[in-house]
């Protein structure tokens, strides 16, 4: 009996922490394919190819504050400066899967 309560706490904690701890597979997946066909053509490989200095690095994100999803979110909808705003060809949720995805990408350095 022990051992099944001891299997089924793994088990459970495992759950929880895919869940809670990072976006979904099939969701950074998403994000990637929305971010293939509307972002890569300026930013592939975290880059920015109008404004050189300002990529989708870590430490660029970080610098301009845009280092949280939410910020991430705000840029992608309503755009600034050279990027134009999304917010009315994505969906708010496809939005959100690409703000995930970017910043998932530049926690790992975009090695994907």
């Amino acid at each position: 009996m022990k051992r099944i309560f001891s299997i089924l706490a793994i088990a459970l904690t495992m759950l929880v922490s895919l869940t809670l701890g990072q976006p979904a597979f099939a969701e950074l997946s998403a994000g990637a394919k929305i971010f293939n066909n509307n972002c890569a053509q300026c930013h592939a490989g975290g880059r920015n190819n109008v404004v050189a200095k300002k990529t989708l690095k870590a430490d660029a994100l970080e610098e301009y504050g845009k280092n949280t999803v939410e910020a991430i979110i705000l840029q992608v909808t309503n755009g600034k400066g050279a990027m134009p705003a999304f917010g009315k060809k994505l969906k708010a949720e496809e939005i959100e899967l690409v703000a995930n995805y970017v910043l998932e990408q530049a926690q790992n350095g975009w090695t994907n």
